[in-house]
């Protein structure tokens, strides 16, 4: 089956394709340009964030597929009352809010809304298909954000949006740092579901506090979608009660640290991770770059290096940099040293597409809704 990948680098947007077995770069753009994040759709539309520095964040949308581009106004925070203090509770600094970085893209297929998570921690959506954002206030303004603070980056934000395939007023959102939330009824209000995570940079009374959690990425089962899994900062968590509790999981190979995680869409015991050997050393454990996958929903791993480098190779995946086509069957993940590798058996066996991207921010596969 032909398929096609979208790989957002700190240099480019790259265009990705396979046919009869064989993956390669079939095109490019925004070259020199940081895209931070990509959304594919069915129909040939395309949505780029690019992160310009201090020129800001820009949108662009495609309407063919990538082959033109158009400007669209980018998520913005309105003006910052004077009499509101809004501090970094780890820092003591100003949270500014001004959109930083596009952290996270999607779309609900039923009703068109784009949804969008920033740094600060801002959760946009789109009724026009990116003409115009409104900020969800009612996270926003939730007074527990006011605890959330800088994981990965040195500001809070917000990195994965789960749109619940049951009901559309169901989202769940992922927040680095700031724990699991969820709203039932369209964002109107937010409930924080980030219990039995565990959070070891904090002081022991406050390790299991919910609204302090560092999740590093969030995703749901597609066809048993009360099931999540996580990697977060302290190893992998998956929840199968619709976020209601998450149970941690010990069993990985060769190491719970990581950036990344993706679902089986029709089975949610499977699942897989691109380990790295800890916090302190963001690099593969043993300069071996493997993929750790699950079939069993965390009770046994298996470590997959087929065609994977396996000495002096110190790769790391960034959150967005894994994926899993809608099939289940081809994987693709890509990393900080500009490689990027697929799978057409699950992760069985990988094959190097490229060596030499600049480093890898996000990989999506082109799928029907």
């Amino acid at each position: 089956m032909s398929g096609r990948l979208l790989v957002a680098t700190r240099k480019g947007l790259f265009t990705v394709g396979e046919a009869r077995g064989t993956w390669s770069v079939l095109d490019s753009a925004f070259l020199g340009d940081n895209v931070s994040m990509i959304l594919p759709l069915p129909d040939g539309t395309v949505i780029a964030a690019l992160d310009h520095g201090h020129f800001g964040v820009k949108l662009h949308r495609s309407r063919d597929s990538g082959t033109t581009w158009d400007i669209r106004p980018a998520p913005a925070f309105p003006p910052k009352p004077e009499d509101v203090e809004d501090l970094d509770p780890t820092r003591g600094t100003s949270i500014p809010w001004v959109v930083q970085r596009v952290w996270a893209l999607e779309r609900d297929h039923r009703t068109g809304t784009l949804w969008c998570g920033t740094i600060p921690g801002g959760l946009f959506r789109s009724f026009d298909e990116g003409d115009t954002w409104q900020l969800v206030e009612s996270l926003w303004h939730e007074p527990k954000r006011k605890e959330w603070f800088g994981g990965g980056a040195d500001l809070p934000g917000i990195h994965s949006v789960c749109l619940d395939p049951r009901r559309a007023e169901r989202v769940v959102v992922g927040v680095s740092c700031g724990g699991v939330w969820v709203t039932e009824d369209d964002g109107r209000t937010w409930a924080c579901r980030a219990h039995g995570m565990r959070a070891n940079y904090m002081p022991p009374e406050r390790a299991f506090d919910p609204h302090i959690q560092d999740p590093h990425r969030v995703v749901q089962c597609r066809a048993q979608p009360e099931v999540f899994w996580a990697a977060h900062h302290n190893g992998i968590f998956v929840s199968t009660d619709d976020v209601g509790s998450w149970t941690e999981v010990t069993t990985a190979k060769p190491s719970a640290f990581g950036f990344t995680v993706a679902v089986h869409p029709t089975d949610p015991d499977t699942a897989w991770f691109v380990p790295a050997m800890s916090d302190e050393r963001r690099v593969p454990v043993d300069g071996r770059v493997v993929v750790s996958r699950t079939r069993d929903g965390g009770a046994t791993f298996e470590v997959l290096d087929r065609g994977l480098p396996q000495s002096h190779a110190y790769d790391i995946a960034y959150r967005h940099a894994l994926d899993i086509d809608a099939s289940g069957s081809t994987l693709a993940f890509g990393t900080t040293t500009g490689s990027l590798w697929t799978s057409d058996d699950q992760g069985d066996s990988w094959i190097a597409v490229s060596t030499h991207l600049p480093p890898i921010y996000a990989v999506r596969f082109v799928d029907g809704e």
